[in-house]
This record gives structure tokens, sequence and C-alpha cells, in this order.
């Protein structure tokens, strides 16, 4: 399943549907695509496509190819992967693993075929996963996804052009050449997302704290998923490598290590990106925080430089009797009020001038 979070909601899991079905069983998720089987046969002087292939076809293009990469693009035809399954005795457990597309990248060897769970990043969706299962015998890689659409064109291309050493070497080499496009394609999202970080942490002082603390949440959110994503990987390249793994030829594993070198370097980059995000969340709460203190120090300036005023206005306020010569004689004044006014426009002006020597503004 494609994971994402799109116009701010989930993809809800299907695996409950999954609950009490016999291991080994294949079942397929109604909404994913209808599968389509296509396949090149290669060698050192030779290249053939094949489209729209049936699995009975398949045993027949393995006897007349040295190397033949069959790919499998959509998981929605239950009866077609499971006919793909028994013709080329694939495992059941790693058929099942294969619809059911809630795994993590790991190795598995069964014996006779190297079974490898990858997670890609689909190009052009900031942080969106897809699972992209491998098969990996002698002479022999079979690749399911749950769509058209990935990052390997480039590598077919080299192909069909004969360009480099691929078509003289065995299918290993060919699953690390894909492999190592899966494990590329988080680097451009990452540059995205490290730009975004960048041009945020350049206008942070400038933003609408209250709207962009939302756009800070989901970077940081894109960046668990891809973390989630990407760690297994670092696992799965070090089983590769191991010399007991038999389907993969000693010059290959120097190139899987190359992989494994892309792993951490993307970790490194995930968690260099989430501290970034923390410290930039941190600094955006102290710009809350400031400005909030700002706003209490203009109302506590303005509450206090009243207090004066409304004492003064509750002194004369009082009904006394004026005829007493101890009650409130101003009030007999002339200019009495004048005289009012200007007290309080005078206890307000040496207030802040309090203020503006103790430098409260």
């Amino acid at each position: 399943m494609v994971h994402a979070r799109r116009n701010g909601r989930r993809r809800k899991s299907r695996r409950s549907n999954k609950v009490g079905i016999p291991p080994g069983t294949v079942h397929t998720d109604p909404g994913a695509e209808a599968t389509q089987i296509r396949a090149i046969g290669y060698g050192p002087d030779a290249l053939q496509e094949f489209e729209s292939l049936r699995p009975s076809q398949l045993l027949n293009l393995q006897r007349q190819w040295p190397n033949l990469w069959i790919d499998v693009a959509g998981l929605g035809s239950a009866n077609v992967i499971s006919e793909l399954g028994q013709i080329l005795k694939l495992h059941p457990l790693a058929m099942e693993d294969t619809v059911h597309v809630h795994q993590r990248a790991k190795v598995e060897d069964y014996g006779d075929h190297l079974f490898i769970v990858t997670r890609m990043c689909n190009p052009g969706e900031t942080y969106v996963t897809e699972q992209c299962t491998l098969f990996l015998r002698s002479g022999l890689l079979i690749t399911f996804q749950e769509r058209w659409g990935d990052n390997w064109n480039t590598i077919r291309e080299r192909l069909r052009t004969s360009r480099g050493t691929l078509r003289t070497r065995a299918a290993d080499y060919l699953a690390y050449q894909l492999m190592d496009a899966i494990v590329d394609s988080y680097f451009p999202t990452l540059e995205v997302l490290g730009d975004q970080l960048d041009e945020y942490d350049e206008r942070l002082t400038q933003l609408d704290l209250r709207q962009n603390f939302h756009q800070l949440h989901d970077i940081r959110h894109q960046l668990l998923s891809l973390r989630r994503a990407i760690r297994p990987h670092r696992d799965m390249f070090n089983e590769l490598v191991r010399d007991d793994c038999t389907f993969i030829r000693n010059e290959t594993r120097v190139f899987l290590r190359d992989c494994f070198d892309h792993v951490i370097q993307l970790l490194d980059m995930v968690d260099s990106y989430r501290e970034l995000t923390a410290d930039l969340r941190e600094f955006q709460m102290s710009l809350v925080g400031n400005r909030m203190n700002e706003i209490m120090k203009v109302l506590t300036v303005l509450s206090t430089l009243f207090l004066p005023i409304t004492f003064i206005a509750g002194v004369y306020g009082m009904n006394f009797d004026t005829r007493s010569r101890w009650n409130m004689p101003e009030l007999s004044w002339h200019f009495g009020y004048p005289f009012a006014l200007a007290l309080m426009l005078a206890s307000v002006c040496a207030m802040l001038l309090f203020f503006k020597r103790r430098g409260w503004f």
C-alpha cells in the first residue's frame, strides 16, 4: 500500500481484513491495481522485452535466456499472483508478504531463492513510499510493485543500450542496481525537506507563527515517516553483504556495501533535519513567548499609567460637604478642574519618565 498523508488524512489500514487467514494465503487489497506482467530477457549479446505476459509463459522464457527480469506491477489480481508463485516455485510465506504491503525492509533466505522487501520513495511525491519486493535466484530476478511507475527507467535504458557491464553480469547485480535506485530515491525528497527547513529558518521572524507552526509540524511528521521507512534498510543491506548469503556474488557485495553507506547517510540526514526541526520549534516557541511578553508589558504599562489617574479621579469624586474647610477646598477653586487634569497628566509623565530610566520600554 502506498503510505501517505494526503489532505491531512491518513489512508486506513486494511490489515484487519486478513485476520484469521491461513499462512501463505495470497489475499489482495480490493483497491489495488490490476496485475500486469512484463519481462526483459538479456545476455551479453542480446536483449528482448516482453509485455502483457501470462504466468504460464514465464518458465519458457526462463529457459531461453541466461538472465530474466520479471517485473510485476499492481497487486490486485490474486489469481494471477498465486499462479505466478506456484509456477516459479516461490515460497508461500514470501508471496503472502508480497501482497501484504505493510512490511518493513528485510531479507529472507528460502533455500532456493532469496526474498527481499524494500520501500521505494515515489518520484514527485514528498513522502509517499510503496513496497517493492524482489525474488532472486540464479539467472532470475522477479520484482513486485504496488503500481506502475518507478525509479528504474534509467536501468531499463541501460539494459537496452548495453551501456556499462549490466548485461554481462548476473541477476544479483541487476538486483543491486534496482535496490541502489530505491535507496537513491530518498535523496531528492530529503533535499526538498532540507530546502524547506532552510527557507523556514530564514523567514522565521517574519512568519505568522500560528499559521506556520502547522507547517513545521508537518515537516517533522514527514521526517518521522521517512525514517521509519529508511531505517530497516540498514539491517537488510547488512544481511546481504554477509558471506553466508549464497545468492550474492562477492563482486556484487562490494556494491551493496556502497548501498549500505548510502542508507547510513540518509539516516544521518534525517536525524540532522529532525534536530533542526526541534531547534526551530523551540525557537518558534520562544518567539511566541517573547511576543506574548511584549504584549503583557504594554498592557501592564497601560494599566500602571491609569493607577494614579484612577486614584485622583476617585479622591475628587467623593461627595463630602463642601461647606467645611476641611473637605476638599479645591472643589471650590475656579481652576479646580484644569488643576485635576494637569495633576493627572503630570503623574502619567512622571511614571513614563521613571519607566524609561529603568529601561522597561
